[in-house]
Order: structure tokens, then C-alpha cells, then sequence
């Protein structure tokens, strides 16, 4: 039931990265008025929200801030107008990239991440071209001291968990997308505090990448995420395990 990822190591350098700059802040507030929108403005009815809110808090996002968010989100603010896209394409090395993005001009954001792809050695695809190279799944991440792997899978299982990844120091659980909240839900009532829990896109198959390759291809999502409008980048390579220990010193 389990496996190990190096692309979690990715996704935690980029966490750390992205908690650096000064966008994080304009990133969140979307993430909250994208979660209001859909759910309202009610953090304990609203799972999506009450997450997006905890992400927030996370990274020092000002409380006012958070609540003029979630008002846009409901509608009681002006400037909640913000649409999720959703941007295919390939980088270098020939691997496959997944770009969300969540944005209040459409125009200006495919202008800006097709400019970035062009700059770095990518191209951008056209819709449907590189997104059944993924499959989407609910994510939840543990603490791997709070929670053993047989632990998690007893309490996840009636909820509808589908596979226990082993990631380094953490837990990451797998769902189908419909069985999200349910298995929130579980977790909840069995008091597990998990660390983060998102839907995500996940890789059937990995590439593998040379170094050469894979320092363009982390630069390039790296630009892509500077981007206010870009919440995350999603490739299937597989990156070398010199690179990943390079990354660990």
C-alpha cells in the first residue's frame, strides 16, 4: 500500500521557497475567496475553506486580510471575481507540466505563463494534451511520529482512502477526488490533525530527467510560481537522486 516519492521533497523545497516571497499573501487570499465562493463563509461548514484559512494563519497571513477575503468570496466585498484555470504543456527534458492558476484576467495570465514557458525551455500545449499523464486525488499529509501507516489506512478506509504513500518524515494519503470530504471527515472525528490536505494531480508514470535537465525544469517552475495568478505547477519527472541530495545539504 505504500511507496516512496521524491517529488514530495519537491513540492517541501517549493513550500519553503514560496513562504519566502511576497506574493504568498495574494496567493492565499485567492485560495480563500475560491473556497468561499464555493462553499460559503462559514469555516466549520465549509472543509475547503477552513483549510484554506488554516494555510493562511500557517504562513502569518493578518486576520483582516482573511476576513476581507472571505467577504469577496460570499460576495459582501467587490473583487471576487477570480476564475481557476487550468494550463498544459511540456518543459525540458520532454516532461509533462500541469499549471493551475487562479486569476481575475484570463488574458493576462496565459500571456504571462506562456511567456515564462517560452523563456525557460517549454512550450505550452493545448487543452487535453499532457492532462491524462495525471491522475487527480485528495491528498492528505501526516506527521509520520503522530501516526503509524496501519493507523491512518484503520481510520481512512470507511472514508475511502485508496493508497498510503510514504514521503520521508510524513504520511501522504490518497483518495479519489468524490471521497475527499468524507475522508477529512474521518479524520476529523478520530481527532488526526493532518498537515496539509488538498486536491492534487498525481503522475501515472515518471520520467526520468538528467541533472542538466532538471535544473531547467526546477527553474522554470520556479518562475511559473512567482506568479501571483500560478498556485501550482505539477510535472511527471523523475528527478535524479544526486539532485534531490544536493537540495538535502
Amino acid at each position: 500500500m505504500s511507496g516512496h516519492s521524491k517529488w514530495a521533497n519537491i513540492q517541501h523545497r517549493k513550500g519553503r521557497q514560496d513562504a519566502k516571497r511576497g506574493k504568498i499573501f495574494t496567493k492565499m487570499a485567492k485560495d480563500i475567496i475560491i473556497a468561499a465562493k464555493a462553499g460559503g463563509g462559514d469555516v466549520n461548514m465549509n472543509s475547503s475553506l477552513r483549510l484554506a484559512v488554516a494555510k493562511a494563519k500557517a504562513v502569518n497571513m493578518p486576520n483582516d486580510r482573511i476576513d476581507t477575503a472571505i467577504k469577496k468570496g460570499i460576495g459582501e466585498l467587490a473583487g471576487g471575481d477570480i476564475t481557476d484555470m487550468l494550463y498544459e504543456g511540456y518543459g525540458p527534458g520532454g516532461v509533462a507540466l500541469l499549471i493551475e492558476a487562479s486569476t481575475d484576467n484570463k488574458n493576462r495570465t496565459v500571456a504571462e505563463v506562456r511567456y515564462a514557458l517560452s523563456k525557460s525551455g517549454g512550450t505550452m500545449g493545448e487543452a487535453g494534451s499532457v492532462a491524462w499523464m495525471f491522475d487527480k486525488k485528495g491528498v492528505l499529509t501526516f506527521d509520520k511520529e503522530a501516526y503509524s501507516e496501519d493507523q491512518l489506512m484503520e481510520i481512512g478506509i470507511e472514508g475511502g482512502v485508496e493508497d498510503i504513500i510514504d514521503d520521508d518524515d510524513s504520511f501522504a494519503v490518497h483518495c479519489a477526488p468524490e471521497d475527499f470530504t468524507a475522508v477529512q471527515k474521518v479524520f476529523e472525528e478520530a481527532e488526526c490533525v493532518c498537515l496539509s490536505a488538498e486536491l492534487s494531480f498525481i503522475p501515472k508514470n515518471l520520467i526520468e530527467v538528467d541533472v542538466p535537465s532538471a535544473k531547467k525544469l526546477m527553474n522554470l517552475m520556479e518562475k511559473l510560481e512567482e506568479n501571483e495568478d500560478v498556485s501550482e505547477v505539477y510535472v511527471n519527472a523523475d528527478f535524479p537522486d544526486e539532485l534531490m541530495a544536493e537540495m538535502e545539504d
